[in-house]
């Protein structure tokens, strides 16, 4: 497996937390000494491990809270995720 390093640079929340004491955190987060990314993933309670995540750039993280928002105008917008689930499919292809 490939070394790589990652630097926190701030602990912005927790989103879940396990009875194991792994928990579900979002951070802004340096790969490889590279541009600072929002981080979505998993993490042991000493940091020293990781699940698999996601990083965000500000914009992607934006536009994840925008469609968040939109969560609770689904009711009344029928719809509204399958249009976007196959937007996001299209893209895929």
């Amino acid at each position: 497996m490939p070394s790589f390093e990652f630097n926190i640079i701030r602990h912005i929340g927790v989103l879940s937390e396990r009875s194991s004491g792994w928990s579900r955190e979002l951070n802004l987060i340096s790969w490889n000494g590279g541009e600072p990314k929002y981080d979505i993933r998993d993490w042991s309670p000493d940091h020293e491990k990781m699940g698999k995540g996601i990083a965000l750039s500000r914009e992607e993280l934006m536009a994840l809270c925008d469609l968040a928002g939109a969560i609770d105008e689904a009711p009344e917008k029928p719809g509204l995720f399958d249009d976007l689930a196959a937007e996001v499919m299209e893209d895929l292809r």
